[in-house]
């Protein structure tokens, strides 16, 4: 290089360093921001100088120089949010969640923010009326201005924002009538798209209008619990066939039950407890899908114990304390096969209590205080608690039954096999990786959760996962989370949440503001069994002091400038130096790559060409996986075995360990990491990393929280899958398929598609996994693979059997194997009948689901199954006799996306965290892992052509 290229050089990027030191931020928007910055108290210490975009003051985003982002969740800010707000009109969300100190009325100017589409002021302080201005934010999707202390009424101009999908107005004391529109104003009968009304724990008062509701409205969650509504519940509500949750207890309700409220098919949490609701208790045997049902404390017809409670095969919790029941409780009730918890204390119920020799294994409680219990059956073996105190049996008797409820020992989350240090610091708290620091910290409400006790660790253990993993997906520094002290208030269920963080004793700003939005604006979902959730913070009080050297002026920023200059030169210099030592650099990378076990001269080929993957060694995945203990034994098989592992980020993963004897030569291994480093989509299970040191071959994959599709179908993971999940299940691993086929480089024949290599992620989103099998597919005109063959009885193409030609058209044969699984849940092969034989021959396309009822999965039947008909047809097309008849991967996505539309689904409802909403159903059985292997049931050999039965 001459010296006439190095000046030049020089220049421009002075000239650049110069350019970088000017203003980022448009004038207004500073203008108003400093504006808020006067009238606060403890803003962050990042914000001085004049330049909020440029020198990337905390919780401030930018683009193009306007503000369009504030998310100060937690800061500790003190003050009134002033109408300077309305200058920025660029701004696109507004969080300022868990401020408490955060107080006044909210400004009517906030209505100048047309662009705004989050508005979060959730857990401060403010108080006053809600502005109805705010109904005019035509872009508005989220508004949680819960937990605050606004009074007034809602106001009607609310129902104008069409794009709205979250209101949560709960815990406030907002007062008068639900607003509905009239021929001169809006009301919330118009929110069509809105999929959340949370308005609990208000003093909202007179009747619920019928108007309300509409077949047009999207609503799963109608929350109006703990207010003074009064009147009769109309009808209307059954109109509402999205409806998941229902609350309607606290309140002075009156009147019958309506007859059509069975019609929520849907529902899976129904409480109308606490009120003065009269007439027959309604019979609710419809409400299949019924996880949670509370009708305590109201004034019904005397009645007999209902006979309808044997259809609610899903139910975890019935609780009928106070509803003039009378009678004997039927023994068969305590065999529902999830049923947790029965709370019939302060009924009239008489006779023998019988809880037969069938219980379900998951219950835990059963209380009938109160009663007129004079017998019971006290049967070897039983393990859940019975109270029997305040009835006849127990008048003198010091069983054990007969003594007050005892609560169990708090809970806690336990430590990752480690010893918890004693933390000498004031506020600090030990992780569960036994490290000392700052958690941020807060109350987790679950709102309607599906599952009964508050003592089940097995619960928890999931819920801690689900967030640890969430957080760590977003990218977020954190080291581990812990949950703590459940408790039931009269609503919700409490749980304490500590996040503690990664690499340092505290958080930053950016790490809490970041954690904190991703819980006010419910990015993170939890698993569907919790339901919705509502996070309140406490204010993060532990951030590093700032120091005066971290404030600019001028003479820094020329400083700056003069030291710039001096680094472009010093880096130029290093340029040509390395340059010309080139090959002395080369040869010191080599002896520290870690890919150098790959050697030429040894056969093992050349360096693995990854995207995205990463080599580990041998002394990091004994480290990862606690040197690979048997508690962290998730899965094993004819591979070897798999352990859990979490990395030092947090972020925790599935490790699959070779056995020395199923190891694969370096250049095979070589190639499959290789292939599966390319493989990227939302739908395939993702490949983190790989270890080939020491003689040891592992492969790290993603950790997916809820396990393979066949432990959903079978009842083992806890999870109940209705229609519209299954369709989305369908659709999600159609797609990953159709990128293995159609758009990986190259495309991958994946040759074991079957429900347990289908994995469900702490959403219930399908992904692809296992590719112990797969075969790259190198020549793009190449028809097939001649290969050996190998896959899964009864999801196997049985041309590719014949023929040992292996072609993408048999993965469509296998996946339409577990379309047929997903609509009967019944295996391939059972009791000695093929699902393929077993519903072509029941096919009858002149009648109602094409009379095929006896085999589909009991637990979709009495529901509404749109579109079930043209299920089977594409499934049964995927199973035609040769590849040239089935579909291609894109056709069959094209089919289910069609199918989801008839249906009322949006294929693409789930593709954003921010409009995905969880269909809160299941239970809280345990669930095995997905990583575990089928071997006996993996073929790889020859086996009798009977054995398929493809006719």
């Amino acid at each position: 290089m001459g010296t006439r290229e190095l000046i030049l050089l020089v220049l421009i990027s002075t000239q650049t360093l110069l350019v970088s030191v000017q203003s980022q931020t448009n004038s207004l928007d500073f203008t108003a921001l400093k504006a808020l910055k006067d009238a606060w108290k403890n803003i962050p210490p990042s914000w001085v100088g004049t330049d909020p975009c440029g020198s990337k003051w905390d919780g401030i985003g930018c683009t193009n120089s306007r503000i369009t982002t504030i998310t100060l969740a937690s800061m500790g800010i003190g003050g009134q949010l002033t109408g300077d707000i309305a200058s920025m009109v660029e701004l696109l969300t507004l969080d300022l969640s868990y401020n408490p100190d955060m107080s006044g009325p909210i400004p009517p100017l906030i209505g100048s923010l047309k662009k705004l589409t989050t508005l979060i002021l959730q857990g401060c302080s403010f108080s006053g009326q809600i502005p109805d201005t705010i109904g005019s934010l035509p872009q508005l999707y989220t508004l949680s201005l819960n937990s605050n202390k606004l009074t007034g009424q809602i106001p009607p101009s609310l129902g104008s924002l069409s794009n709205l999908y979250w209101l949560d107005l709960a815990e406030n004391s907002l007062s008068g009538t639900i607003p509905i529109s009239n021929a001169t104003s809006p009301g919330l009968d118009q929110l069509f798209s809105t999929k959340h009304f949370h308005f609990g724990r208000n003093q909202l008062s007179g009747t619920i209008p019928p108007q309300l509701f509409n077949s047009n409205m999207s609503l799963i969650h109608l929350l109006f619990e703990n207010n003074l509504l009064s009147g009769s519940i109309p009808s209307t509500i059954g109109l509402l066939s999205h409806l998941e949750v229902l609350r309607l207890d606290r309140n002075g309700l009156s009147g019958n039950v309506p007859l059509n409220i069975t019609g929520l098919t849907g529902v899976h949490e129904f409480y109308l407890s606490n009120n003065q609701l009269t007439g027959p208790i309604p019979n609710l045997g419809s409400l299949v899908g019924l996880n949670y049902l509370d009708l305590s404390n109201n004034s019904f017809d005397v009645s007999t114990f209902p006979s309808w409670y044997s259809s609610l095969s899903s139910l975890t919790t019935l609780t009928m304390e106070n509803t003039q029941l009378i009678g004997q409780v039927p023994s068969a009730v305590f065999s529902i096969p999830q049923l947790q918890s029965v709370v019939l204390r302060n009924n009239k119920l008489n006779g023998t209590l019988d809880v037969g020799s069938g219980t379900s294994n998951q219950l835990q409680l059963v209380d009938l205080q109160n009663n007129s219990i004079g017998a019971f059956t006290d049967r070897p073996g039983i393990r859940f608690q019975i109270i029997l105190s305040g009835n006849p049996i127990c008048d003198g008797d010091v069983k054990t039954y007969c003594s007050p409820p005892q609560s169990g020992p708090p809970y806690s989350s336990p430590t990752n096999n480690c010893i918890p240090p004693t933390c000498s610091l004031a506020d600090q708290a030990s992780s569960p990786n036994c490290q000392c620091s700052y958690p941020y910290t807060g109350n987790i409400n679950l709102r309607a959760p599906s599952f009964a006790g508050i003592g089940n660790s097995t619960i928890y253990a999931i819920l801690q996962n689900s967030i640890m993993s969430s957080l760590n997906n977003f990218g977020l520094p954190v080291d581990s989370v812990s949950l703590s002290n459940p408790t039931r208030n009269i609503d919700y269920l409490v749980i304490k949440l500590a996040v503690f963080p990664s690499g340092s004793d505290r958080f930053n700003r950016t790490g809490i503001l970041s954690i904190g939005f991703a819980l006010s604006n419910q990015t993170y979902k939890p698993p569907p069994i919790f339901g919705p959730y509502l996070f309140g913070a406490s204010p993060y009080k532990y951030f590093e002091v700032a120091t005066a050297s971290s404030k600019l002026n001028t003479g820094i920023i020329i400083g700056a400038v003069v030291g710039g200059f001096v680094l472009v030169v010093l880096a130029i210099l290093a340029g040509v130096y390395a340059f010309r030592q080139k090959k002395r650099a080369e040869k010191a990378d080599k002896q520290n790559n870690p890919f150098a076990a790959w050697n030429p001269d040894k056969s093992s080929g050349s360096i693995p060409q990854l995207k995205g993957t990463k080599a580990f060694t041998f002394e990091q995945m004994k480290k990862y996986s606690s040197n690979f203990s048997e508690v962290n034994e998730i899965g094993t098989g004819g591979y070897g075995k798999v352990y859990r592992g979490t990395l030092p980020d947090g972020k925790m993963v599935a490790i699959k360990r070779a056995m020395k004897g199923s190891m694969q030569g370096a250049v095979e291994f070589k190639s499959e990491i290789e292939l599966l480093s390319r493989v990227h989509h939302k739908n395939v299970v993702s490949l983190v990393g790989f270890c080939f040191d020491q003689s040891e071959q592992m492969l790290v994959y993603e950790y997916i929280a809820n396990g393979p599709l066949k432990d959903s179908l079978t009842g083992k993971s806890g999870f109940k899958l209705d229609w519209m999940r299954r369709l989305r299940i369908a659709l999600g691993a159609a797609r990953g398929l159709q990128y293995l086929h159609e758009l990986a480089d190259p495309p991958i024949i994946h040759r074991d598609i079957k429900s347990n290599n289908i994995l469900l992620d702490d959403r219930l989103n399908a992904k692809v996994a296992d590719f112990g099998l797969s075969k790259a597919v190198g020549d793009p005109d190449q028809t097939h693979i001649s290969t050996q063959v190998k896959g899964t009885l009864g999801y196997m193409d049985p041309e590719y059997y014949m023929t040992n030609q292996l072609t993408d058209k048999s993965d469509v044969y296998s996946f339409g194997v577990t379309l047929l699984e997903l609509i009967t849940a019944k295996q391939p092969i059972e009791k000695g009948k093929y699902i393929v034989k077993e519903v072509r021959q029941r096919m009858d396309k002149t009648k109602a689901l094409y009379d095929i009822q006896e085999v589909i999965d009991p637990l979709l039947l009495g529901t509404t199954l749109k579109g079930l008909e043209r299920f089977v047809e594409v499934a049964m097309r995927c199973v035609m006799d040769t590849g040239a008849e089935r579909p291609t991967m894109g056709q069959i996505v094209k089919e289910i996306e069609s199918i989801m539309q008839l249906a009322g689904i949006n294929p693409d409802y789930e593709s954003s965290s921010t409009t995905t909403s969880a269909t809160y159903e299941g239970t809280s059985q345990p669930f095995t892992h997905p990583y575990g292997d089928e071997s006996l049931f993996m073929y790889s050999g020859v086996f009798p052509p009977s054995s398929l039965e493809p006719k």
